[in-house]
C-alpha cells in the first residue's frame, strides 16, 4: 500500500508545483527585486543549503516517501546538533528564498502555509519522541534547539573535533545532483505550467 501512496503523492506533487508555478505572480506584487543580480545568487545559494536540511535525519528517501514504512527516529548526531528540526529549517530557508525572488501576495501566503505546516510537524514530532522514547528524548531536547546553533551558543550542545565526519555522508551527492538538476529544471517547469491558464478549468485551460 505505500508503493500504491508514494506514486500518486510524487504524481500529485508535480501537479501543485505545476499550480504554483501558473499562480505564482497572482496578488499583490509587493516587490520586485528579480533583476537585482547579488538577490538572485543569495537566493539560489539560500535554497540549495535549505535541501540539505530538508532530508538529513535518515537518508532514506525511501522512507521519505513512504515506500518503505516510515520511523520514528532519536538522533543527535549530524545536523541534529545544530538544529533538532532540520527539515522545518530548511523548508524556512527555502520558502524565504523563494519569496525574495517572487514578492506577491499568493507567494507569501503560500510559503506562510508550508512553514506553519511545519511548524506543527516540529510540536507533533517532539510529541511523538517523547511518547516513545520518554526520557531519553527529553535529554536530548534539552542539549538541542529548533533555532539553529542555539544550543551551541548557549553551551548546551558541544560539536566533537571530528564533527565533520557526522554531516559528510555519501546520499548528500545525490541531494546535491537532485538540487541542482531541479534548479536547472525550472525552465521546463514553467513551459508545463504555461499550458494551463489560470486553474485550467476556465476556457481555454488545460481541462476545458
Amino acid at each position: 500500500w505505500r508503493v500504491i501512496f508514494a506514486f500518486p503523492s510524487l504524481c500529485l506533487a508535480f501537479s501543485w508545483i505545476v499550480y504554483f508555478i501558473s499562480h505564482a505572480h497572482d496578488g499583490i506584487q509587493f516587490y520586485d527585486i528579480r533583476s537585482i543580480g547579488w538577490v538572485h545568487s543569495l537566493a539560489w545559494v539560500t535554497n540549495f543549503l535549505s535541501f540539505l536540511f530538508l532530508y538529513p535525519s535518515v537518508y532514506n528517501l525511501k522512507e521519505v516517501a513512504a515506500v518503505e514504512k516510515p520511523k520514528v527516529h532519536l538522533w543527535e548526531t549530524g545536523v541534529i546538533r545544530i538544529t533538532r528540526h532540520p527539515q522545518y529549517v530548511g523548508q524556512v530557508m527555502w520558502s524565504a528564498a523563494h519569496l525574495a525572488m517572487v514578492g506577491t501576495s499568493f507567494t507569501a501566503l503560500t510559503m506562510a502555509l508550508l512553514i506553519g505546516h511545519h511548524y506543527f510537524a516540529c510540536w507533533n514530532g517532539d510529541r511523538r519522541l517523547e511518547d516513545q522514547y520518554g526520557e531519553d528524548f527529553l535529554k536530548i531536547k534539552e542539549r538541542t534547539s529548533v533555532v539553529p546553533f542555539k544550543a551551541i551558543v548557549e553551551g548546551r550542545q558541544v560539536l566533537p573535533p571530528d564533527y565533520w565526519k557526522e554531516l559528510v555522508r555519501a546520499p548528500l551527492v545525490l541531494i546535491s545532483v537532485g538540487t541542482i538538476g531541479a534548479y536547472f529544471a525550472h525552465p521546463f517547469m514553467q513551459a508545463g505550467a504555461a499550458l494551463s491558464t489560470n486553474t485550467g478549468c476556465v476556457p481555454g485551460g488545460i481541462f476545458s
